[in-house]
């Protein structure tokens, strides 16, 4: 069983940047995958970016590329998440997620893949 802890959201203003964690408790396997997805308002939830556990291979969805970098800390089982240059359409809520068991064949930007989920934390962005 692994439980997932966001925090680091807020309101910021366009242009701004914030750093989001995601503290885990409990080590699903050696295989796994960690990612961020968000969900605004009224909308369905959105990849954003993930990262191996075996090897540090990052993926990111194109509307990210460039602004967001998703990182790792092994010793402190946390995830973490540098959104800079915000813009007002970030706003949503994001949350982050465990894929167990990861075949390495591609990382998974498909919610459904992903095991374990924490609560979210929402991050606004004002223009």
């Amino acid at each position: 069983q692994v439980q997932l802890v966001e925090s680091g959201g807020g309101l910021v203003q366009a242009g701004g940047s914030l750093r989001l964690s995601c503290a885990a408790s409990g080590r699903p396997s050696s295989n796994y995958v960690m990612g961020w997805f968000r969900r605004a308002s009224g909308k369905e939830r959105d990849f954003v970016a993930a990262i191996s556990w075996v090897d540090g291979t990052t993926y990111y969805a194109d509307s990210v590329k460039g602004r967001f970098t998703i990182s790792g800390d092994n010793a402190k089982n946390s995830l973490y998440l540098q959104m800079n240059s915000l813009r007002p359409d970030d706003t949503a809520v994001y949350s982050c997620a465990v894929l167990t068991n990861w075949d390495e064949y591609g990382i998974p930007d498909d919610d459904l893949e992903y095991d374990y989920w924490g609560q979210g934390t929402q991050v606004t962005v004002s223009s």
